[in-house]
């Protein structure tokens, strides 16, 4: 039942030492944001394993850079939602110690979170592909090469064809294993290496979602979209 989960899931976070979130595309869904499977917004014109690839940025910069353009124009319009802000409150009052999310979208941070592993990178962050000079949003924009060597400008994020980020990802797996409980949300646990993140864990695994996942490792499935959730959950939390 619905509501025995989710006073299990409070009781969970309440007595926990050390609680790790993860999120995925789910998350991002309820500000607005396509899911890249989804064939809504700006999905509906692009071909995800085409345009948001290595390969587009080095032989089809023209697309790519149009791709990417119309995600910025349209993340302007887009905030972060109640389940953001839950997370980053429950941050401060120590109910949990971080947030591992595979969105690039930035929204955790912006709601308060601080201690965050974007282990896709940020679309907020740009640099040149060559020479990995810092370089600002509106240079990225307006098309402009690098002004150190020429080369093309790119959000700093995981493309189809690329390696995650050592030094982030090592840190949210040293997260994961000093979790004694794991909160997976919004993610379909598909793509790899995020998919396994909460291998890591010796601890309980809690997964919200809209679709059940069959896996094993996972104690508690509650269905249901991330902000209703964690809305409820964080109703009961300050009932105690």
């Amino acid at each position: 039942m619905l509501d025995k989960k989710i006073k299990d899931l409070g009781e969970e976070i309440l007595k926990s030492k050390y609680t790790i979130v993860l999120t995925g595309a789910g998350m991002s869904t309820e500000s607005g944001i396509s899911d890249f499977r989804s064939k809504e917004g700006v999905w509906s014109k692009f071909d995800p394993m085409e345009v948001a690839s290595r390969k587009a940025l080095e032989n089809d910069y023209d697309n790519f850079h149009d791709f990417y353009s119309l995600r910025l124009k349209t993340k302007v319009e887009k905030k972060p939602h109640l389940g953001h802000e839950i997370l980053a409150k429950w941050e401060e009052k120590g109910y949990i110690n971080g947030v591992i999310t595979q969105n690039v979208d930035n929204f955790h941070l912006e709601a308060g979170s601080k201690n965050v592993y974007p282990i896709h990178g940020s679309i907020t962050k740009y640099r040149c592909n060559q020479c990995n000079k810092e370089v600002s949003k509106e240079d990225f924009i307006a098309k402009m090469p690098c002004e150190n060597c020429g080369g093309n400008l790119r959000p700093r994020i995981v493309l189809f064809g690329e390696s995650l980020p050592g030094e982030i990802l090592e840190g949210a797996i040293r997260e994961i294993e000093k979790a004694d409980l794991v909160i997976i949300i919004g993610t379909s646990l598909s793509v790899y290496p995020a998919a396994n993140l909460h291998a890591y864990t010796r601890g309980k695994i809690v997964y919200i979602n809209d679709e059940a996942k069959t896996d094993k490792r996972i104690h508690m499935f509650i269905e249901g979209k991330a902000g209703q959730v964690l809305k409820l959950v964080d109703e009961h939390i300050n009932s105690k």
